[in-house]
């Protein structure tokens, strides 16, 4: 059978529980429809719920030095949303995760930006063999979430922060305008899984690794009534127009693309993920790109269909950070593709529980995109 592409973006046949309409629109552009229509997106209705938000993040943080947390990486959306809460007169406290991965320019653009703002930064970081140790394990599971130690330590982080300063609020920098939600379907994690892999791999204990049990999501969620708030899913929000600001403004660097602020992000979408399972994740940004009319459709699937040149300097780091020889390396990379449906998760869990989670999305005590994406069974298509 031949591919079918979205008649919208650049989607296609081969991305995991994608399904068409009768107009050829795939389920992933109908869903950002109904997020811009949930949020009002862009219109003068988003700007003042989110004005109401910040007037209550205000209002709360009255006679406290800081009134929320941003989660900082050095990259456009983090370091955009840092501008903006100071326009809004906010006080906020930075956050960073150093999982010992980054590169020199989102180090400085971290310290460049929270410097220029006048924003305290509390930066947390991993014992970097520990680090290694959950990479390398991920390798040698076999799955496709190799970076899945750095998403899921950095939202504890930023819980753990939050709850030590008695803040409700956590700012983070997603826009789904500007990168979509990435499908459902192969990608898949949680502390459950993190613990699950490293278990059966790893050699070294966790002892400075932040990860997250189910139980201690539920005491920030029910005890500390953390809100996870995304601004930026209420604004216009253009990541050119961001760029452009941030260099004028605080002299932040550009680093070349989507998620390549961090070694071990741009190795998984670079490198290991293209590689390995055939996964490109370039059209999360493009088919947005395409959806906003920021580039033409065919303009789009060209690039996409370019192949990714690999880093070769990037391998040479991750076979001497990992310690792995050539041979060694190669054999990761041909060995058994296996997923998260192979170990231990709270995939399960979260799914009975959707109706609380649900409740808790309407509420910001979750994310909108984690009831979205691991609160429902994950379609095979068809």
């Amino acid at each position: 059978m031949s591919k079918v592409i979205c008649s919208k973006c650049i989607y296609d046949s081969t991305i995991p529980a994608i399904t068409f309409n009768e107009q050829g629109v795939c389920n992933y552009c109908l869903q950002i429809d109904q997020l811009q229509e949930q949020y009002k997106t862009g219109t003068p209705e988003g700007e003042k719920v989110l004005m109401d938000i910040v007037a209550k993040i205000k209002s709360d943080g009255k006679r406290k030095k800081y009134d929320c947390v941003i989660g900082v990486s050095g990259g456009t959306d983090s370091s955009y949303l840092m501008i903006k809460a100071k326009e809004w007169g906010l006080n906020p406290l930075a956050v960073h995760y150093d999982n010992t991965w980054n590169t020199s320019i989102a180090t400085e653009n971290v310290r460049k930006v929270t410097t220029k703002l006048g924003i305290d930064l509390f930066t947390y970081v991993v014992n970097n063999k520990e680090a290694d140790d959950i990479f390398k394990s991920f390798l040698k599971a076999g799955v496709p979430e190799f970076d899945a130690s750095t998403d899921i330590g950095f939202v504890q982080v930023l819980r753990s922060a939050a709850a030590k300063h008695g803040i409700k609020y956590i700012l983070e920098g997603h826009s789904f305008i500007a990168e979509g939600v990435s499908p459902q379907g192969k990608n898949y994690f949680d502390g459950k899984y993190i613990k699950s892999i490293h278990k059966k791999y790893g050699k070294l204990k966790m002892k400075t690794y932040p990860n997250m049990t189910f139980f201690q999501f539920m005491k920030w969620i029910l005890v500390y009534r953390q809100q996870f708030i995304r601004p930026l899913w209420y604004l216009n929000y253009n990541k050119s127009i961001a760029r452009d600001m941030l260099e004028k403004e605080t002299g932040w660097t550009y680093y070349g693309g989507h998620h390549l602020e961090n070694r071990s992000t741009s190795f998984l979408h670079t490198i290991y993920n293209p590689q390995k399972f055939q996964i490109d994740n370039r059209n999360w940004s493009l088919a947005a790109e395409v959806r906003n009319g920021l580039i033409s459709r065919d303009d789009a699937l060209k690039i996409y269909n370019t192949p990714i040149i690999p880093d070769s300097e990037l391998v040479l780091f991750v076979k001497k950070r990992l310690g792995l020889t050539d041979e060694e390396y190669t054999t990761l990379l041909d060995g058994p593709k296996r997923s998260f449906r192979d170990f231990k998760t709270y995939k399960e869990r979260f799914e009975k529980l959707r109706p609380m989670f649900k409740i808790f999305a309407d509420a910001n005590l979750v994310p909108r995109s984690f009831y979205i994406k691991y609160c429902f069974p994950l379609k095979e298509n068809k």
